[in-house]
């Protein structure tokens, strides 16, 4: 017992330490050059329309495949447990050859306007949505939205009506935004890296060329999964040009509050743990320790050798789907790995995850999304600068209650020093956007609400 309080005291003093020490930095801005080949003297900086093509070729193609497709049959009653079940694929197999309406989809896709631009040698593709309609002396707000992996722009449909148009949608117009949702290079329709070495920290500094580009020299941000960490980035390159930034996934790997885990049930109190983060949290085998081991698999094989079995899921969109939707099972709920059909209709349509599906087959940019694990990851990453150099951008952070790892307010200030706004969500997951749009929006809303209030 004395241990265990001697303990504690050395450890609230390293904290108090780590914390009180501030040194406000920023990355150094650099260049880069991604493309084939040497840089040219001159870039072409126009921006193009941009649109979603299909043909007949490429569905049948598609369909060819998906009826030469091979399954292993499952265990019994194994459910997710050994991942994505092939007698629940056979069904997603079966509605994706006879009922999914590809061309109808793309119809979908093309309803916001659609642009390539490019920057530092890549055709990046980007979505930008103005408000239909603005109230009087209102000035619509400049919103980055960047998605992560196994994600995309499409991610963001559902919340972008609620982000420019919020009066016919329910909600306070007192806040209207102007959206834009890239595409991450090598995902989607953006351009894939000729290059070794894209990560995050050049994205945010690509963004940042297409924000200014379009002519905002002041924006807020958004973003879960890589989109946090890229949107982060921003914010440590460029803080006086993001007026706010809002997360739903916070990457806190230097933490030392991390040290607390296992002593956090016995005091709690001193460690700033709320009930709620002891709900999410504890015990810390189950809630953290056996949950990376077992959600992190995909990881390790990105972070590594992503063409390995990029091959693979590149030739099959039966493989493809299997690896992609486990992910919208088991990240969006744990405790769907129990059912038969991995829960992804709770909260999904199947028109809405194959789209998802489709935008990385027809694309062919699997691999090149894969690969940028190996870019963020592949190396000594907890020694790259931006793991250590603290955000000083007023900062919103919502917190999911199924997203993989619960990330307590304590955690979050360590590295956010200016959060301003901390809410425990009602419900969701990792795909926050995708999943629920109005829970979110509101958050934003709020967020940015206490910014322009400061």
């Amino acid at each position: 017992m004395w241990l265990e309080i001697l303990l504690s005291v050395v450890l609230g003093l390293v904290i108090y330490w780590f914390v009180s020490w501030d040194k406000e930095e920023t990355l150094p801005l650099e260049d880069g050059w991604w493309g084939p080949g040497q840089r040219p003297s001159t870039e072409d900086e126009s921006i193009r329309p941009f649109r979603v093509e299909t043909s007949d070729e490429e569905i049948e193609d598609l369909h060819q495949r998906i009826r030469k497709a091979r399954l292993t049959p499952p265990l019994e009653d194994s459910r997710f447990h050994y991942g994505f079940n092939s007698n629940y694929l056979k069904k997603v197999l079966s509605y994706w050859q006879n009922e999914f309406d590809w061309k109808k989809q793309v119809e979908v896709l093309n309803r916001y306007p659609h642009f390539k631009t490019k920057i530092e040698g890549l055709d990046i593709h980007f979505i930008h949505v103005k408000p239909p309609q603005l109230p009087s002396g209102c000035t619509p707000k400049p919103l980055l939205m960047v998605h992560g992996w196994p994600g995309s722009f499409y991610e963001f449909y559902k919340i972008i009506p609620l982000l420019t148009d919020p009066k016919n949608h329910g909600l306070s117009n007192k806040h209207v935004f102007e959206v834009i949702c890239p595409s991450i290079p090598g995902y989607g329709f953006s351009e894939a890296a000729s290059k070794k070495g894209l990560n995050t920290v050049a994205t945010a500094r690509i963004f940042y060329k297409l924000m200014l580009r379009l002519g905002f020299q002041e924006f807020y941000t958004q973003g879960g999964d890589w989109g946090s960490l890229i949107c982060t980035n921003m914010a440590q390159l460029v803080p006086s040009h993001v007026k706010g930034l809002h997360l739903n996934m916070a990457f806190i790997l230097r933490n030392v509050y991390t040290l607390t885990l296992f002593l956090g049930p016995r005091f709690q109190k001193l460690f700033g743990y709320t009930e709620r983060d002891m709900e999410l949290m504890f015990p810390v085998k189950k809630k953290i320790l056996y949950s990376i081991l077992r959600e992190s698999g995909y990881l390790h094989i990105q972070s590594t050798k992503p063409d390995t079995v990029g091959c693979a899921l590149n030739d099959s969109p039966a493989g493809l789907a299997a690896y992609i939707l486990e992910k919208f099972s088991t990240w969006t709920n744990t405790e769907f790995r129990d059912r038969e059909d991995g829960g992804l209709l709770g909260k999904f349509t199947l028109d809405d995850l194959l789209t998802i599906i489709m935008i990385y087959w027809t694309t062919g940019t699997i691999t090149s999304s894969q690969r940028f694990y190996k870019e963020n990851m592949g190396g000594n990453f907890l020694t790259d600068k931006h793991h250590r150099v603290k955000v000083y951008v007023p900062t919103g952070f919502a917190a999911f209650p199924c997203e993989l790892i619960h990330a307590p307010e304590k955690w979050v200030k360590v590295k956010y020093r200016k959060l301003i706004s901390y809410s425990y969500m009602a419900r969701g997951g990792h795909f926050a956007a995708f999943e629920e749009p109005e829970l979110l929006a509101q958050d934003i809303c709020k967020f940015v609400g206490l910014v322009e209030r400061q």
